[in-house]
């Protein structure tokens, strides 16, 4: 499995630790000049939520991968949150955040893969 795949996986496994949901990979590796080769989008129903997904995600990740993000943006409110490790772009949204901005629909040409919700 290639780094950038296992990165993908342990992100997701991290979302999914703090019951995240709507986890959706984008796999943009084959759409020439995209800023990265995968979107992994899910949803948190409140802002600290949000906010507690993102803290699981980096820690859950540094942990299994030693990887960090580049940068986080979007804390200060927590509705749209983007973690940026370089190949991979994290969005975490509140449900209406994600509705308004329809990011899986903005990558059409994109492989879409929806990850079941745990229960």
């Amino acid at each position: 499995m290639s780094e950038t795949k296992e990165l993908v996986k342990e992100i997701v496994e991290g979302i999914q630790e703090k019951k995240g949901y709507k986890i959706i990979v984008a796999d943009l590796s084959g759409i020439g000049d995209t800023i990265c080769k995968y979107f992994v989008i899910c949803q948190g129903n409140s802002t600290s939520h949000v906010s507690a997904i993102t803290e699981e995600i980096k820690e859950f990740v540094r942990k299994r991968t030693g990887e960090k993000p580049t940068d986080t943006e979007g804390l200060n409110n927590a509705e749209w949150v983007a973690m940026d490790y370089s190949d991979v772009l994290v969005h975490i949204f509140l449900p209406e955040t994600r509705v308004h901005y329809d990011l899986e629909h903005l990558w059409a040409d994109a492989k879409l893969t929806t990850i079941p919700d745990l229960d």
